[in-house]
């Protein structure tokens, strides 16, 4: 699996770089292959270490933010993480993982669930606005998110807001 770590105003201590490689190694590589790409980004916020670590692997993505005062103690708890969100949708998401990789870490049988169950459809107008005009409309509806059309590029544009109380923006990518 492809590691890359990058750091926000922070230096990357060597050690970190070959603790992150092998753990990432001996606990995820049982999951994905070896066209994997696991990225971590580290920055420090409020005296701990932020690590975000995100794992591509055939059109899947996995993510995990975790937050400790050692950056070894962070990664091991995203790590965790994601192996948690694999095992929580293990029946969805095990034809696009390894083959072997259920078999080898689930020896008890997984009761199966079934699928989610929508609740409700809805459907309204979105005329064009910009990002903050989307932010505001999201805080006056009390909404954790908010779907608009951008008014710069004309795409269909998702803001929500993250835990740590900042605002994000999905966007497409028409690769």
């Amino acid at each position: 699996m492809k590691t890359t770590i990058t750091a926000k105003k922070m230096q990357i201590p060597q050690n970190f770089t070959e603790y992150a490689q092998k753990r990432i190694d001996a606990k995820l590589s049982k999951f994905f292959g070896d066209e994997a790409d696991a990225k971590i980004v580290m920055s420090e916020r409020k005296n701990e270490i932020v690590i975000e670590l995100t794992v591509r692997y055939n059109s899947m993505l996995f993510r995990a933010e975790r937050s400790a005062v050692d950056k070894n103690a962070a990664l091991d708890d995203a790590i965790d993480k994601i192996i948690r969100q694999i095992r929580k949708n293990k029946t969805k998401v095990e034809k696009k993982l390894k083959d072997t990789a259920f078999k080898e870490t689930f020896a008890e049988p997984v009761t199966e669930q079934s699928d989610y169950e929508i609740i409700k459809h809805k459907k309204f107008k979105m005329r064009p606005m910009t990002t903050d005009e989307a932010i505001l409309q999201m805080n006056m509806l009390g909404h954790s998110f908010f779907m608009f059309t951008n008014a710069d590029s004309g795409e269909i544009n998702v803001v929500y807001k993250r835990t740590e109380g900042n605002y994000a923006v999905l966007e497409p990518d028409r690769e």
